[in-house]
């Protein structure tokens, strides 16, 4: 079953400016391993809320909060790899990596952080709306 991290993983995996910046090997789902080369991209879901509805339906409307966490040697980098994420997902809508009448928004940036390693991290999350088959 597609969820919002499945589209926006395959959207940020597709774009030409992320990709500069950080390879697809450096792109993952769920959790960074450690001595991650950087910058990197971490993909995880915040929540998930289903349209409930009285009758069965053949398709679920879904809603998850993702959220990509940039992890940057350096503030250009991470500065950087936020403003190319958001350009790459927010406002776009269409069959999207496995969902149906996928809708993205952008859900806010959260606040710059110190990472391990002293590294640069920052969080951009999304609203994936999707219907689920």
């Amino acid at each position: 079953m597609t969820t919002g991290v499945d589209i926006i993983g395959t959207l940020l995996g597709a774009d030409g400016e992320v990709l500069a910046l950080v390879p697809a090997e450096r792109i993952k789902a769920g959790r960074l391993p450690d001595g991650v080369v950087l910058p990197a991209l971490l993909v995880k879901a915040t929540s998930t809320t289903e349209r409930q509805t009285l009758k069965r339906a053949a398709k679920t409307r879904t809603i998850d909060r993702v959220s990509v966490t940039v992890r940057a040697g350096n503030y250009q980098d991470q500065r950087r790899a936020i403003a190319l994420v958001t350009k790459c997902c927010a406002g776009l809508t269409g069959n999207i990596g496995g969902g149906l009448r996928v809708s993205i928004l952008t859900a806010g940036t959260g606040p710059e952080l110190d990472g391990p390693a002293n590294s640069y991290e920052r969080t951009q999350d999304f609203r994936v709306s999707y219907d689920a088959v």
